[in-house]
């Protein structure tokens, strides 16, 4: 990966395999999913064959709707069983038009996430055939100007200086994540602080301390840890960085404070940061941002349970973090403000069964269920108990990283971990509309 500063900033993607046909017949053909061209603003794509040149086309329309971002590439002769081939793919990536977790690219910082943005390659369409394993070791680099600062995914295998450029480079083995970097002409604070500590990435100076700031977060990042596993052993403390591309997904917010996460931290824009980075509004967000290392990146959510896990369980994790610092009471205080959130949410929309509701849902009616969603896993913890709720989740996101989660995978931790039958819960909370009596009886004031 090569960043390419200019007017309009590019990042260069090369990728090559050296690949074996360990099948049973002969191939005349390799299918390879390329990154979104909205979502990335990919473009030039080029493709090389055993060090030749040669013309990709699309899959055919019955592959299209399952790959929609595949493409064909043809071989010359048929590729026989065990003879191998080397297969080059480059492109450049753009600034994209709606930048966020997945990308964001400005004149002197970029990110990538840990998803879409690099090829992938796909199994022969025959029966039983397998998709292309990846090697033990993997090595990759990423080029930047020499006054860039990079975090990326792999173990560090030290750096040379080329010209005005350093190229970083690292390993990456098959156990690894995805890869994902971020990188740009940051300055680092608080100075001098130690290695397991939060560090701040800004374009400019932060004006004050953020000592204290760091101290907050990285006991979210400790707290986080304890109750839902280890992350990646190259992840030491998390990192805040700034990204002015960063912006919210609605019109009524996309100038406003935003945070994003990206593995072993968190994004946030200059409107962010400029909440103070001790408030608390901005120690909420960045928390919220962090859990989703753990419930977006180590695994990622189905459709149908992006908005009621993939928000709900980030949400969720800052009730624990709050709670584990300020006692119960604070986690009462949270459950409280996101009823009176549901509340207002449902005088302004219909409202659509949690377990159904999806990322292209009207924002309206997302707004109901972003309030519900940690409501539902208050009330598992409440059934499960604390530890079998947390040793249930911690379980989840060791046996499915990498993998997809899903409401059944949930159920399913949570009850091993507890013991119980949770089936009544996750019909009622996913499967009808309101909250349950017994739920608000509960915590609203005046409740038991």
């Amino acid at each position: 990966m090569r960043f390419v500063p200019g007017g309009s900033p590019t990042l260069h993607i090369v990728s090559r395999y050296k690949l074996q046909n360990i099948g049973t017949g002969d191939l005349t053909f390799v299918d390879v999913t390329l990154p979104e061209e909205k979502a990335f603003g990919r473009q030039n794509v080029r493709v090389q064959l055993n060090g030749s040149e040669v013309a990709s086309a699309d899959v055919p329309a019955e592959y299209r709707q399952d790959q929609p971002n595949a493409i064909r590439v043809p071989l010359s002769s048929p590729w026989q069983q065990k003879r191998t081939l080397q297969l080059e793919i480059e492109y450049d990536l753009i600034s994209p038009q709606d930048p966020g977790p997945r990308i964001t690219l400005g004149e002197s910082e970029f990110h990538l996430g840990s998803r879409g943005w690099f090829p992938i390659l796909l199994p022969p369409k025959h029966v039983l055939s397998p998709t292309p394993a990846r090697p033990k070791k993997t090595p990759w680099t990423v080029r930047v100007p020499s006054n860039f600062l990079v975090l990326a995914r792999g173990t560090p295998k030290g750096r040379d200086k080329d010209g005005g450029e350093t190229v970083y480079r690292f390993v990456l083995s098959k156990d690894d994540l995805p890869p994902y970097v971020v990188a740009g002409a940051y300055i680092e604070s608080p100075m001098g602080s130690n290695a397991d500590s939060t560090k701040f990435w800004t374009l400019k100076p932060k004006p004050g301390d953020a000592t204290q700031a760091a101290q907050e977060i990285t006991q979210a990042w400790n707290i986080l840890t304890k109750d839902f596993g280890q992350l990646d052993r190259n992840i030491s403390a998390p990192h805040i960085v700034e990204s002015p591309e960063l912006r919210g997904h609605t019109t009524a917010n996309e100038s406003g404070p935003v945070t994003s996460s990206f593995p072993g931290g968190a994004i946030a824009n200059p409107a962010a940061l400029e909440l103070g980075v001790g408030s608390e509004q901005f120690l909420d967000m960045a928390t919220h941002s962090l859990a989703h290392n753990w419930f977006g990146d180590e695994m990622y959510m189905a459709p149908d349970a992006a908005v009621g896990m993939g928000e709900g369980l980030p949400e969720y994790a800052t009730i624990v973090v709050d709670e584990a610092r300020n006692g119960p009471e604070a986690r009462r205080k949270r459950i409280l403000k996101y009823l009176t959130q549901y509340d207002q949410a449902r005088a302004n929309a219909t409202e659509k069964p949690l377990g159904i509701t999806m990322l292209s849902d009207p924002a309206a009616q997302q707004s109901i269920a972003l309030a519900k969603a940690p409501l539902l896993f208050v009330a598992l913890e409440d059934t499960c108990g604390a530890e079998a709720m947390r040793n249930g989740l911690k379980e989840m996101v060791e046996l499915l990283r990498g993998q997809e989660a899903s409401y059944d995978s949930l159920r399913s931790a949570l009850e091993e971990a507890s013991g119980k039958d949770l089936g009544e819960t996750f019909r009622v909370w996913l499967n009808q509309n309101g909250i349950p009596a017994g739920f608000r009886s509960r915590y609203e004031p005046g409740g038991n």
